[in-house]
C-alpha cells in the first residue's frame, strides 16, 4: 500500500533491544508517532517519557524538540504529537525516546501510514507551509524531514522532450501578475539568471483583472494565504549558456517580488532524486558545441537543471 512504510533493520543488528516509532501523517502537515517499547519499559512505562526531535547538525536551544509521552493502548504503546501548527526549521530531525532520567536513544521506524500526504492540498489558513516527512535513514534510525516554505511553489507533471522542459506547477501563498516568469539561477556563480515568462491561465487573469479588497471595499483583509495559482512554465534549453554547471531554478510571481524556490515536497515521498528520474536533452549551440541538459530534484527536493558538455562525458 503506498504510504506505508515497512520496518529497517538497524546498522547495530538488535533492532528488540530498542524501541520502534510508528508514524501516521495527516493532512493538515502534524504527525503522530506510537511507540513501541521494548522488555521492562514495555510493562511499565516511566510517567516523564518523551520523544525528542533533534536538529541534525545543529545544537542551539530552538534545536530540540520535546514531545510528551502518553500511554494510548493497553499493551504499553506511548503516543506523541507533533501538531502541524507547529513551527518546525527546515532541516533533518533525528527522532530518540527519552525515559525517565535516561540519555535519549536513536528511534527505530515502524509501520508510517503516510496516505495523508500523497497530494495534499495546504491549509489556506496560515501563511506558511509546513512539511513533515519521517523516514529510515541508511543507518535504519528513525528521521523526519521538515520542510518550511513562505510563499512555496510546488512542481507537478515535469516533461522534457524537443529541446524544452515544461512544467506544471503550484504557487501557494502568492499570486501570478502578467510580469511573472521562470528564473534559472547558476549555482556558485554572480552571472546574471536566464528567465522566461510564465503565462497566467484562465483562473490568474480573471484574478489579476478584479478589483482587489482593501479600503472601501467593505472586504476585511487578514494575513491568510492567498489562494494557489496553477502555472504552466517552458524553458528553452538552448537559453542556458554552455559550460559545466548548476541551474538552480526560481519562480518569480510578480516584477516586484522576490523568486520562490520550485520544489516537489507535497507528497509522501522524502527524497525525490533517487525516485524521480528525467532523460538528458542534447542540445546544439550556435557554435555547433553540443552540450546535455537534465533536471534533477536535489538532496532538499528542489528543482535544479544540470549542464555539462558532451566532450566532456
Amino acid at each position: 500500500m503506498r504510504g506505508a512504510t515497512a520496518t529497517a533493520t538497524p546498522a547495530d543488528g538488535s533492532p528488540s533491544r530498542r524501541a520502534r516509532a510508528d508514524c501516521t501523517a495527516d493532512r493538515a502537515g502534524g504527525l503522530t508517532f506510537d511507540v513501541r517499547l521494548t522488555g521492562r519499559q514495555a510493562a511499565r512505562p516511566p510517567a516523564d517519557a518523551a520523544l525528542l526531535l533533534r536538529l541534525r547538525k545543529r545544537q542551539g536551544p530552538a534545536d530540540t524538540v520535546r514531545l510528551p509521552l502518553a500511554p494510548a493502548a493497553a499493551d504499553g504503546r506511548l503516543r506523541a504529537v507533533l501538531p502541524g501548527t507547529m513551527w518546525l526549521q527546515e532541516g533533518r530531525w533525528d527522532a530518540c525516546l527519552v525515559l525517565g532520567d535516561g540519555k535519549p536513544r536513536r528511534l527505530l521506524p515502524g509501520v508510517h501510514d503516510l496516505r495523508a500526504l500523497i497530494d495534499r492540498v495546504p491549509c489556506g489558513e496560515r501563511t506558511w507551509l509546513g512539511v513533515r516527512i519521517p523516514y529510515a535513514t541508511k543507518y535504519g534510525n528513525l528521521t523526519v524531514r521538515s520542510w518550511l516554505r513562505e510563499p512555496h511553489a510546488e512542481c507537478g507533471p515535469l516533461r522534457v522532450a524537443d529541446g524544452s522542459m515544461v512544467l506544471r506547477g503550484t504557487l501557494h501563498g502568492a499570486r501570478l501578475s502578467p510580469g511573472a516568469c521562470l528564473e534559472a539561477h547558476p549555482r556558485d556563480s554572480a552571472a546574471p539568471p536566464v528567465s522566461v515568462p510564465v503565462p497566467l491561465d484562465g483562473q490568474d487573469a480573471a484574478a489579476e483583472s478584479a478589483p482587489s479588497p482593501g479600503r472601501g471595499s467593505g472586504e476585511v483583509v487578514t494575513g491568510k494565504r492567498r489562494p494557489a495559482s496553477v502555472f504552466t512554465a517552458r524553458l528553452p534549453l538552448d537559453a542556458l549558456p554552455p559550460g559545466r554547471r548548476v541551474w538552480n531554478l526560481w519562480l518569480r510571481p510578480s516584477a516586484d517580488e522576490g523568486p520562490v524556490r520550485l520544489a516537489r515536497i507535497l507528497d509522501d515521498v522524502a527524497d525525490k532524486k533517487r525516485i524521480f528520474s528525467y532523460p538528458p536533452q542534447h542540445v546544439t549551440g550556435p557554435g555547433g558545441s553540443t552540450r546535455s541538459v537534465r533536471p534533477y530534484y536535489t538532496l532538499d527536493n528542489d528543482l535544479s537543471v544540470r549542464v555539462s558538455c558532451e566532450d566532456q562525458g
